[in-house]
């Protein structure tokens, strides 16, 4: 049964009510069954799934008879295929919303260049150089639509994306194919823009294809496409809609160019590749080059006081920046003009000065004062700048006039007599001298300029970051308490990066103490991730340290991370074997994950992940005889990894056993079934349909689990115990007795399964590939699992890999072939199915050679290749292989017959060699024959290696 029909059995079985799924092959059989099937209200499968299967059906490549790919013909089928997918496309009005949502870059690349195609765009002829008024307006609609999509797409392809599983391959072309169409989009975005901005200046209506016209097409190529050329055929467009949308999408893809400018820049500053001689640089670039360079100028702040283009945040920022360095000596001068510089910004938007501009004035130097009003005369344009400037500048100049020694200074300067007039200047003088003579001589002098502290949100941000950094337990601790005299807050969210797993969350932030709670969830956050980056050593300081703290007070946390601590141990020893260590681990290590498995358990939080990992590591330490034992139920219960650990440990330690092994072996194999099975409790969608896909990808995401779990061992018995149950569990399922893969101990498992349909069969065949894979990564010369490899590839037509892995295994059992191959890795089976590689990849003097290897000659098989005239390997370079005589006086025969005269003579000549004379002792025969097995494997060798 099909899977498209498995899921209709499904489905009808659980739903009486709810009808068949329509599969895309009807379609073709009833011209109105797209149309009346668009028309219902909740249509299954919906328009854009539709429009994948008619797309993928007519993209298949074809397969000739000599069993080559080509590529898909241009046949009526793939023709009304694609005429269906456009018609869906016009029964959805070329909404690019619900296309781009619903299909892939591949799938609607394909669409809309088929939508080019029927709508008459001249091929080969960019459309930056097509003139849109003069087209038909079908073909100018359908240009538009393309160059539409391109920019949207641009733009939707810059955003991140969730990765997808990975391991199969057709998801990684797919991801191939989506980056190539992107590379050609992104080299003709220019000329796609030129060409929206083109459709800007027509006035006229457009028109699109609909279902009818596209029906018109069908019937009369030639007559459809005079009356689409007219003004009545398809969906009228008006010209006022169709600029709207294009004005959104040029909108959105000019957004787009400057975020990644900005982006650009960004980079160009933190690498220090600014060039301050670079005139396209923007005010952000020019100060970051300044600082970069230390050329230290402030004529870009000045310059700004003008434009107003920074934000006030950047220039306090890069003021902060130079303060520190004063700290560590020098540019204290800089600091002073970036403050006024500051300062006069600040005045001209009406802010608060900065207690920084008001220190400085106290007693300040002659070139500090003249630089201000420098600063101030250049911020202000007094043509240009309005009233309020003007009267905020007065403002300002009247504050530096409150320190009695600056008032003839300020009010002798241009700038100042210009702003104010003779009487109001008159006016303020006397002011200030009256004010200057009840100042308060014994008032406390302010602080020095470099002694008042910074803000506090500076210090909490330095703080912060010092905190991110930091893997110092001790310094950690340090930095919260300073924080929380700051600050209350909860300073472990400071880093959305630090995760703790979800089975201990809660019991950390049940902790009351606040400081207590970030620093053990840090601690732990910043453990598990050294761990992740191997950075065993800062871990193992980081997990003491919050073990040592939460001893004091918790118990259950306590015993959390001796867990933690365990599972550190048992990855650091593992990591050692990976690396090439051959050490057993200490004896302590093995006593505290037999503990971890023995314990019981009264209301603690377990991570999964520490289970599996401890009886991975026995099971990779063949203490399978400890595995077999009771651990408590409960444990057993929470972590069934624990549970198919005892199972394996039980089969390996029966294995090669009696009958009676056959019993833990089937209650392994009754845990791996029900892992592969979609399960029984069907989902459903909001309209109440059975959602098997979701089932699937339910199933698919378990068994990326066991996966994971399985790729934590690396213990031989126990893989080959595995391979040996997934390739068992492959050949029931894929039902094909004649094509069945083959590994050890296949006789322990059933042969049957009670519930074929639960299986889920992609996730069977991606399990044995995966497995098969990871096996040959720790020992590339088993021979059995090469076999099994081999086999893989052989049962899906991958012949040339098939043979790449039959000669592997032949060849590490007989030091590449300078022994003869033991007789049970090349059986008979595996030599028929080298010759029906040879024979699939059209190598039939391969054939002819290898026929001689079997226990019987396939004279039959020999001949019939031989007579094959369409070779592709080396032909008479193999006979030096041939033994048979009977196989060489066949081919003399041939060749005669052909009036091959000097192929015949190479045949007869090797029939003429004297250890091939039939009169010879058998064990001269029989060298013979083992010398030239050995040749001529060596040889294939060559070829497939």
């Amino acid at each position: 049964m099909s899977a498209e029909a498995a899921d209709r059995v499904a489905v009808s079985g659980s739903r009486p009510s709810t009808p068949p799924q329509t599969s895309w092959f009807e379609f073709l059989l009833d011209e109105m069954l797209l149309e009346n099937h668009l028309q219902k209200s909740h249509p299954d499968p919906v328009p854009v799934q539709l429009v994948i299967q008619f797309l993928e059906q007519a993209a298949k490549p074809s397969v000739n008879e000599q069993n080559q790919v080509q590529p898909p013909a241009d046949n009526r089928r793939n023709r009304t295929l694609k005429l269906l997918a456009l018609k869906v496309a016009a029964h959805l009005k070329w909404d690019l919303d619900v296309l781009e949502k619903g299909l892939t870059i591949p799938v609607l690349n394909m669409l809309l260049n088929e939508l080019l195609c029927v709508s008459k765009v001249p091929p080969g002829v960019k459309h930056v150089d097509l003139d849109l008024s003069t087209l038909p307006p079908t073909t100018a609609m359908a240009v538009i639509i393309y160059n539409r999509w391109a920019i949207r797409t641009i733009v939707l392809s810059s955003f991140p994306e969730k990765q997808t599983k990975p391991g199969l391959n057709i998801v990684q072309q797919e991801k191939e194919l989506t980056e190539n169409i992107l590379s050609v989009l992104k080299e003709q975005a220019a000329d796609s823009i030129m060409v929206l901005e083109g459709s800007l200046g027509l006035k006229k209506d457009f028109y699109i294809h609909t279902l009818r016209t596209l029906d018109l097409l069908a019937a009369d190529p030639s007559t459809a496409n005079g009356e689409t050329e007219s003004s009545t055929a398809g969906l009228r467009i008006s010209a006022d809609e169709l600029h709207c949308q294009v004005d959104v999408d040029i909108f959105c893809f000019g957004s787009f160019m400057k975020r990644l400018a900005g982006y650009w820049n960004a980079c160009r500053a933190l690498t220090g590749a600014l060039d301050p001689s670079d005139t396209q640089l923007n005010p952000y670039g020019q100060i970051n080059s300044l600082i970069r360079t230390r050329n230290y100028q402030v004529k870009a702040f000045i310059k700004d006081n003008v434009s107003l283009s920074l934000p006030n945040h950047l220039r306090q920022s890069v003021l902060r920046e130079f303060l520190h360095k004063v700290q560590q000596g020098g540019l204290d001068e800089v600091c002073h003009k970036l403050c006024v510089c500051n300062a006069v910004r600040d005045a001209l938007q009406g802010e608060v000065l900065s207690v920084r501009f008001q220190q400085l004035l106290h007693k300040p130097r002659k070139h500090v004062v003249d630089f201000m009003l420098e600063v101030c005369t250049r911020s202000l344009d007094k043509d240009r700048s309005s009233e309020t400037s003007k009267r905020k500048m007065v403002i300002f100049l009247k504050c530096s006039l409150a320190e009695p020694h600056l008032v003839f200074v300020v009010t002798a300067h241009k700038l100042f007599t210009e702003l104010l007039k003779e009487e109001d200047r008159k006016i303020l003088v006397e002011q200030m001298r009256k004010r200057s003579a009840t100042v308060n001589l014994c008032a406390k002098p302010l602080p020095s300029f470099y002694d008042i502290p910074a803000a506090a949100s500076v210090n909490i941000g330095q703080l912060e970051q010092q905190l991110i950094l930091c893997l110092d337990a001790r310094r950690i601790r340090q930095i919260l308490i300073e924080l929380h005299s700051m600050a209350e807050r909860p300073f472990w969210r400071v880093n959305n990066k630090w995760e703790v797993p979800p089975d201990y969350i809660n019991v950390i932030l049940n902790i009351k103490d606040n400081l207590t709670k970030d620093l053990v969830y840090i601690l732990m956050a910043k453990g598990l991730h050294c761990i992740t980056v191997k950075d065993f050593a800062h871990t193992r300081q980081l997990f003491s340290a919050c073990l040592e703290l939460v001893t004091e007070f918790s118990p259950k946390l306590r015993q959390v991370m001796l867990n933690e601590m365990l599972l550190l141990e048992v990855r650091a020893h593992e990591t050692g074997v990976a690396e090439g260590s051959n050490v057993r681990p200490p004896p302590d290590l093995v006593s505290r994950v037999r503990g971890y498995l023995e314990m019981r358990i009264h209301d603690l939080p377990l991570r999964q992940i520490v289970g599996e990992e401890c009886v991975a590591f026995m099971l990779n330490w063949r203490e399978n005889e400890y595995l077999t034992l009771q651990v408590p139920q409960q444990l057993v219960m929470n972590n069934p990894y624990i549970k198919l650990g005892q199972l394996l440990a039980s089969t390996c330690k029966e294995l090669p056993g009696p009958k009676e092994s056959r019993r833990t072996a089937k209650e392994l194999w009754e845990v791996v079934v029900q892992i592969c099975s979609v399960s029984n409790q069907h989902k459903r969608n909001s309209d109440g349909r059975v959602s098997l896909i979701k089932q699937r990808e339910s199933s698919m995401g378990i068994l990326s689990r066991f996966i994971t779990f399985i790729k934590k061992l690396r213990e031989p018995l126990v893989l080959t115990t595995l391979i040996s149950l997934f390739v068992r569990f492959h050949s029931i399922v894929r039902d094909d007795i004649v094509n069945e893969v083959t590994a050890e101990h296949l006789a322990i498992w059933p042969s049957t399964l009670a519930n074929m349909q639960a299986v889920d069969v992609e996730a069977v065949a991606v399990t044995v590939k995966e497995l098969v894979t990871y096996a040959l990564t720790l020992n590339p010369n088993n021979q059995s699992w090469l076999i099994t490899q081999a086999d893989i590839y052989f049962v899906t037509n991958q012949y040339s890999a098939a043979l790449h892995f039959y000669l592997q295994a032949g060849a590490v059992c007989s030091d590449f072939f300078t022994k003869a191959v033991a007789p049970d890795v090349y059986t008979d089976q595996v030599l028929k199915r080298m010759i029906k590689c040879c024979s699939m990849l059209n190598c039939h003097t391969q054939v002819a050679v290898l026929c001689q290897f079997l226990r019987e000659v396939d004279y039959m098989t020999a001949f019939k290749a031989l007579q094959e005239q369409n070779s592709h390997d080396a032909m008479d370079s193999f006979y030096d292989y041939i033994w048979d005589v009977t196989i060489l006086e066949y081919l003399t025969h041939i060749h005669h017959k052909r009036g091959e005269s000097e192929k015949r003579q190479i045949a007869i000549k090797a029939i003429g060699q004297t250890e091939l004379n039939a009169s010879n002792p058998e064990e001269v025969l029989q060298l013979a024959a083992q010398k030239r097995k050995k040749k001529f494997l060596q040889a294939m060798a060559k070829l497939y290696f």
